[in-house]
């Protein structure tokens, strides 16, 4: 499941080196007293093992849903985006955000995990995740690319998606494993 809707200061446009500050602003914040949907609050319930990225966004995403995770680790936490050094074009810190994403996985990685080592953190979450499954059903409240690339390496190891509702705030998708 991914976080609900960070609490953040509204930004007009930045540049990509004012970027640097914002991703750190990001990265600090909780999330906004906004109810949770009641479908999230529905699927939550399902869940034996509660597993959360250390991220503040994450841990007052979790605390919103009523539930203690069993297992805080950053290894769950948001692939990391680049900064640029550029002081113009002045966009929305948005926009940025998907420049951004897009040169981080074309290669640009510049002072932050590239996107292979993303991958890597990915496959070893799926792991721990398949293993904490053997104690029932698992609800992982991370972050929208990161959740994506380890729902990634799920498929591959032989787990099936049910159902997902998207990629917006507290949006979930629903795997089980398939051992044949």
């Amino acid at each position: 499941m991914r976080h609900g809707q960070p609490k953040l200061a509204t930004t007009d446009r930045v540049s990509a080196l004012e970027m640097k500050d914002w991703i750190e602003q990001y990265d600090r914040s909780e999330i906004t007293h906004h109810p949770v949907p009641p479908a999230s609050m529905q699927l939550a319930a399902t869940a034996t093992v509660i597993v959360s990225s250390s991220a503040p966004r994450a841990l007052t995403s979790v605390q919103a849903l009523g539930l203690k995770p069993a297992l805080v680790d950053a290894l769950f936490c948001e692939a990391q985006l680049p900064c640029g050094h550029w002081k113009r074009p002045r966009l929305s810190p948005f926009t940025w955000a998907f420049i951004l994403r897009v040169l981080w996985l074309c290669g640009y990685s510049r002072n932050v995990e590239s996107a292979g080592t993303a991958r890597m953190r990915a496959s070893v979450a799926a792991k721990r995740l398949h293993v904490l499954a053997s104690d029932g059903p698992v609800l992982l409240l991370g972050h929208g690319f990161m959740n994506r690339m380890i729902a990634n390496q799920l498929v591959a190891e032989g787990w099936v998606r049910q159902k997902g509702t998207g990629n917006q705030y507290w949006s979930a998708t629903v795997f089980r494993y398939s051992s044949v």
